[in-house]
């Protein structure tokens, strides 16, 4: 788990948090479903936890119970996201074919094609660029926040970095820099790419500079 809690200023080690149960898990998710259709409808600014809550059928009561914020509410999102991208990431990899990952002859195309699962390819909605653009500047401005929101990252990216290596030893390849340095540089590029997509009104995002740095980035073990 990110360090959210701790972030957010609760008072407690997550390790200490007693297990949450699959009633509270389905109400936090149904929140974080809401929260994700209000965020990109009105800004996450404009967002009241009343609107969120009723948008998932709950009271303010529900939603204080679950999260301490509607910050919390926002890095908990992200969190999931990271997560969901992880999944698809190792799921990807499970899939390549098995004779060609036993003969560790993995081309650029099935590099490709893993890094395509996990971003999928398309540019979110611009309204989940509008809240995140929206939040990192609340984070810029407001200490306590963007501590949370910079620890978030540094172990979501930190996790990434450890499973990409992983996967790559088991292919038979290795990044050409420090892990964590290359995935850096990875999500920078499509982050960036995906941007100017959105901007200019383009349903997919241009490969050519994932592709590169995929080319730089990653060799034979």
């Amino acid at each position: 788990m990110y360090p959210i809690q701790r972030c957010i200023g609760y008072s407690h080690d997550v390790t200490d948090l007693p297990a949450i149960s699959p009633r509270r898990e389905r109400t936090r998710e149904r929140l974080l479903d809401a929260a994700a259709e209000v965020f990109a409808r009105v800004g996450f600014g404009a967002a009241s936890v009343e609107a969120i809550a009723d948008a998932a059928g709950f009271t303010r009561g529900a939603f204080y119970s679950n999260f301490e914020s509607k910050e919390a509410l926002f890095l908990a999102l992200i969190e999931r996201q990271g997560r969901r991208h992880v999944a698809a990431l190792e799921a990807a990899v499970a899939r390549l074919d098995a004779d060609v990952v036993r003969a560790r002859h993995l081309n650029s195309d099935a590099i490709r094609s893993v890094l395509a699962a996990v971003t999928q390819g398309k540019v979110p909605e611009s309204g989940w660029y509008l809240m995140n653009s929206e939040f990192e500047l609340l984070a810029m401005r407001a200490p306590g926040i963007g501590a949370a929101w910079m620890a978030q990252q540094r172990a979501m990216r930190a996790e990434l970095s450890g499973v990409l290596d992983r996967l790559l030893g088991g292919l038979g390849l290795r990044f050409t820099t420090d892990p964590a340095i290359a995935v850096e540089l990875l999500l920078g590029a499509w982050a960036a790419s995906a941007r100017d997509a959105s901007v200019a009104g383009e349903p997919e995002v241009a490969p050519e500079a994932l592709e590169a740095l995929v080319d730089l980035l990653i060799t034979e073990a």
